[in-house]
């Protein structure tokens, strides 16, 4: 197990008596201005120069929202159930943002804000590693509404509905995005074939997966993510993925990432085609895995106990270094390129997510064996965990976007 020292922690900034109380008034009154959707000119950033995806993590431990009794959990991330060690150290460390005056990010108040979104929904559509960021959602957001429960409706994997404050939050899971479908090799209509081949897997190019296709005018807030199955461990060369539009094989036949790029495209087209103009739209970008030694079915490990320092970070993400974790970057690239003209807004998390090599549920799984067949998890996060910072991320963004 490789180990390093803490990185040096930075001491926040901290910022007279009727005037000061009267400041603090008029504070209080406008912070709140900030929680109502729709308010002309709120901004919980503190100014423009503020970049709530560029930063560093000091240590700066805070009690989490929620533990392992939430509900909404998922027992494989389920970190202190299943006993991992460093749960106290992987929540030791705090994100403070470049520009925003040198201090930790703020957590979310989840009644503040769960009261700021009354009768709202909002929806994550995507892969496990937007249900990941979900769980962490739903779990702080109970911190607020004991009432809470599981809701499930409008076709979603799994959600939650607050009752206290009428807000559903609910996630879709559509890992390509566009619709994909097994075919037996003994039934393909194209001229595929080789050794080995036991079938492919059609991906309609032109079509949304039908887990999500008929949401978009339910959400007010949507998040979508793709690109964690775009790889050869989830479709290999014997059942691969084979682009379709119209109804047809893609002629010349597409390699997996130009055939990335092209659902992209037409996801994002039909997007702003079908989501109403109203509604806030996010994409994030790609949570980095942390396999070192090799990949998940090689051995891969991460039993870190402290994040990498900023000087790693290429060594281990850089595609020119050809790493096992590099695809992180390689699809945000394709990401940014898609996206670029649209009104959907990037959730940059991937690079303060980078440093949290010390984060992944790794070999504590909570399932006997899982990890002789599975291989340790160093994709998904442990929850409470890095995840949670997402949330006071998305929180933050919320709140100034619906402003603006």
């Amino acid at each position: 197990m490789r180990t390093r020292d803490p990185q040096r922690a930075l001491k926040p900034s901290r910022p007279s008596a009727i005037i000061a109380i009267l400041f603090s008034s008029l504070a209080l009154l406008y912070a709140t201005t900030l929680l109502l959707p729709g308010s002309p000119s709120s901004s919980p950033l503190p100014n423009n120069s503020c970049d709530l995806f560029s930063g560093q993590w000091i240590t700066a431990p805070r009690p989490s929202l929620y533990d392992a009794s939430c509900p909404f959990h998922r027992n494989a991330w389920n970190c202190h159930r299943n006993g991992r060690d460093g749960m106290a150290s992987i929540n030791a460390w705090a994100w403070v943002p470049d520009g925003c005056g040198g201090s930790p990010l703020p957590r979310i108040d989840p009644a503040a804000f769960l009261e700021s979104m009354r009768g709202r929904r909002i929806g994550f559509v995507g892969d496990s590693l937007n249900e990941n960021f979900l769980v962490a959602f739903l779990c702080a957001l109970r911190a607020a509404d004991a009432g809470a429960r599981k809701w499930k409706r409008k076709g979603a994997w799994r959600g939650g509905y607050f009752p206290k404050f009428d807000v559903t939050v609910a996630y879709h899971r559509a890992v390509l995005l566009a619709r994909y479908r097994w075919q037996p090799v003994e039934n393909s209509s194209t001229t595929l074939s080789g050794d080995g081949l036991k079938g492919i897997h059609i991906v309609d190019v032109d079509v949304p997966a039908d887990d999500w296709v008929n949401v978009t005018k339910f959400y007010d807030v949507l998040v979508f993510n793709t690109g964690h199955w775009w790889g050869p461990d989830k479709f290999p060369k014997e059942t691969p993925l084979v682009f379709f539009k119209e109804g047809k094989p893609i002629v010349p036949a597409l390699g997996i990432r130009d055939g990335l790029k092209v659902v992209l495209k037409s996801m994002i087209s039909y997007i702003e085609k079908e989501v109403p103009k109203t509604t806030l739209k996010y994409w994030r970008s790609q949570s980095p895995r942390h396999f070192h030694g090799g990949e998940w079915d090689q051995n891969g490990s991460c039993l870190f106990t402290n994040p990498l320092s900023a000087g790693e970070l290429d060594l281990w993400f850089d595609p020119s270094n050809r790493g096992v974790n590099k695809e992180a970057r390689e699809v945000n690239s394709l990401i940014k390129e898609a996206i670029d003209g649209s009104d959907i807004r990037l959730l940059n998390l991937t690079h303060m997510s980078e440093f949290r090599a010390d984060a992944h549920p790794a070999i504590w799984l909570g399932k006997k064996g899982a990890v002789e067949i599975w291989g340790q998890d160093c994709m998904h996060w442990c929850l409470p965990g890095v995840p949670d910072t997402w949330v006071d991320i998305l929180v933050a963004k919320i709140k100034h976007d619906f402003g603006t």
